[in-house]
């Protein structure tokens, strides 16, 4: 490994270790963000789901996630495997996470809820057994505020490199594949499974380079490993205030956006009445990460991170309120640039405020250590994903239950205009109500940089690692 540091704790990554590391987000959006994005309309058009009964399931996996992350982040906190304290995980679950990933995209056993139910529980405690380490991982190879910024926009920018390939390659591909390029048919369903086989294999490989180039440094003593308890997760949320906010933006801003991935593909295919351009629009919404993700250290420095937040979530608001307007005007909505043009302003809010959120997971783990005495990365790691998959459970069910309220219809090409409309609404004004609600909860976050630093040096003087 190939680190410079002056103050121990304080570690400064390599490239080729940040860009590693930020290949276990490439690799988990190549499987998660396929789910968000495209599960519902699999289940709802090829798998052959009611609307109804998929949205419930959608909320009883994620209830079985409220009792499953907890125990894994007490799991990983309480283990040091000699392949890593945290990186072993992305080998150990990964496998199995690949093989429920390609079995949910699998139509051998089309129509059966029950068959859906195992495939999705499956995958999504697979990915938990990636998810809560990784994500704890993050907190473990430095204390440096300016390092975990920039491996945290490294890290988004991969995740949106795995972002665009699946928003433009899983419908491109299908579409290419598929018989008379109809991908929303079930006689699409071989396409389907070829493409997420595929897709899941590189996320595997991928895995496994992060694995090869990762290595924890900043963890708890071994010794206290048997301090670490179940209930601590509910602890550390009673007691850590800025966790508590972290975890209700976690929850407003996934459902953000998992309603609007949602809602994009029926958006484009019922409302605009464009399936062709379905690639084009959703790999439109990974394009901004490229050009403003390298520049979040630059923004964020200039006008602080809180105000970086509130620009950006209201720039995506703005995006939100275009495409509102554009598709209930006639004379604009044929004007397929400026469809283009919302999302791409759109989507450059939601991604920069949306991925620099992960930077503050270290800050409220650093916190709670500062507090307690214990780093507990896995518990705080847990405890987050169970809100940002409670927004993800949200973001997959309110879609399908307004999909069946406004009486969607699969075999009809052109639905009503109230059907219409309730797409309409969950691809702008329900998101935007998300946001302006997000803006209120990061407004009472108070960890700005200088606070965090000087909590880190007081943590590592405690242990006698720096020296007064």
């Amino acid at each position: 490994m190939n680190n410079t540091t002056n103050t121990k704790g304080f570690y400064k990554l390599s490239w080729l270790q940040r860009i590693g590391f930020g290949s276990g987000d490439l690799a988990q959006n190549l499987i998660y963000q396929t789910v968000s994005a495209y599960l519902a309309i699999f289940y709802t058009n090829v798998f052959g789901l009611n609307p109804a009964a998929a949205a419930v399931m959608f909320l009883i996996v994620r209830l079985v996630d409220v009792a499953w992350d907890p125990f894994v982040g007490a799991f990983v906190d309480k283990r040091n495997p000699k392949l890593g304290k945290y990186r072993s995980y992305l080998i150990l679950g990964g496998i199995p996470l690949t093989g429920f990933a390609i079995l949910c995209f699998w139509n051998g056993f089309s129509g059966s809820l029950l068959y859906a139910y195992i495939t999705y529980v499956g995958l999504s405690i697979c990915y938990t057994l990636v998810n809560v380490p990784y994500g704890a991982l993050n907190a473990s190879l430095t204390r440096d505020t300016d390092e975990i910024t920039k491996l945290t926009s490294v890290r988004m920018f991969m995740a949106n490199i795995g972002g665009f390939i699946v928003q433009f390659g899983v419908p491109a591909c299908i579409q290419y594949i598929a018989p008379n390029h109809d991908w929303k048919q079930p006689t699409a369903a071989n396409a389907w499974f070829t493409v997420f086989l595929i897709f899941s294999i590189v996320g595997l490989i991928l895995l496994v380079f992060c694995f090869t180039q990762t290595k924890e440094r900043v963890v708890m003593e071994s010794d206290k490993t048997d301090t670490v308890h179940y209930a601590d997760l509910f602890r550390e949320f009673v007691h850590n205030r800025p966790l508590r906010i972290l975890a209700f933006f976690f929850i407003t801003a996934f459902a953000m956006m998992a309603i609007g991935n949602t809602a994009s593909s029926y958006y484009i295919g019922y409302n605009i009445g464009r399936d062709d351009i379905v690639p084009w629009f959703n790999g439109l919404g990974s394009i901004p990460a490229f050009i403003f993700l390298p520049l979040v250290p630059a923004i964020k420095k200039a006008i602080g991170k809180r105000q970086m937040f509130y620009t950006f979530l209201v720039v995506a608001i703005i995006g939100m309120a275009m495409l509102y307007v554009i598709t209930i005007v006639p004379a604009l909505k044929s004007q397929i640039w400026l469809i283009y043009t919302a999302q791409f302003i759109k989507s450059t809010g939601v991604i920069v405020a949306t991925g620099y959120m992960w930077a503050l997971v270290p800050e409220v783990i650093s916190y709670g250590e500062w507090k307690t005495g214990k780093r507990i990365s896995g518990v705080v790691n847990a405890l987050t994903g169970i809100f940002f998959k409670a927004g993800f459970a949200l973001g997959g069910a309110v879609p399908l239950l307004v999909l069946a309220i406004v009486g969607f219809n699969k075999d009809l090409p052109e639905q009503t205009a109230f059907t219409q409309q309730g797409i309409l609404w969950l691809m702008t004004i329900i998101p935007a109500l998300l946001l302006v609600l997000a803006i209120f909860i990061i407004s009472k976050y108070e960890l700005d940089d200088q606070l965090i630093d000087d909590i880190n040096k007081e943590i590592e003087e405690r242990s006698g690692k720096i020296e007064n």
